[in-house]
């Protein structure tokens, strides 16, 4: 099952005199996050508008409504920031993270199981997802589409074509 509201950043610290907290954003571009009109607390219990939203080096600044001081956005601190999944659009083969997750990963040619996909870590030039196997060992993947084949996020499952060399052990 989908979750309604997906994490979307840390509050970290406060920044200026006007109550305005600097984010440590989790998602792939930040830019996606600028038009967003609210942001939620405790899992999507406590809905708190957004008043101004920008993107500052590798952080959002954040000015949210009845925060209008450093000492209140002090009280902030640490706290997670989540968004609604529908308030995001994403486009062909995009997918957030919280829903791939946890995805049995298989051969696209042969139905082999592989393991679950378990971690995603970001490069720069792509993704990467980890993979458990049922050995318990990690083994890693591009996610570029020679390799991910098919994600089925309904079915839970990822489809892969491994390179050659992909799953070798060196030891």
């Amino acid at each position: 099952m989908k979750k309604k509201f997906l994490e979307g950043g840390k509050i970290v610290s406060t920044h200026g005199i006007r109550g305005e907290v600097k984010v440590n954003y989790w998602c792939d571009d930040p830019y996606e996050l600028t038009s967003l009109k609210y942001f939620y607390f405790d899992e999507g219990k406590e809905k708190i508008k957004v008043e101004k939203l920008r993107v500052n080096k590798n952080q959002l600044i954040v000015k949210l409504e009845g925060v209008n001081n450093p000492d209140e956005a002090q009280n902030l601190r640490g706290r997670v920031l989540y968004i609604d999944r529908n308030d995001l659009s994403l486009g062909e083969r995009e997918y957030f993270i919280a829903d791939i997750i946890g995805l049995k990963v298989i051969d696209a040619e042969t139905d082999e199981e592989y393991g679950t996909l378990c971690d995603v870590s970001f490069t720069g030039a792509n993704d990467v997802y980890h993979i458990k196997f049922s050995d318990g060992k990690q083994k890693l993947i591009p996610a570029i589409p020679q390799v991910v084949i098919e994600t089925d996020i309904d079915s839970g499952v990822m489809k892969i074509k491994p390179m050659a060399g992909l799953f070798d052990d060196e030891d």
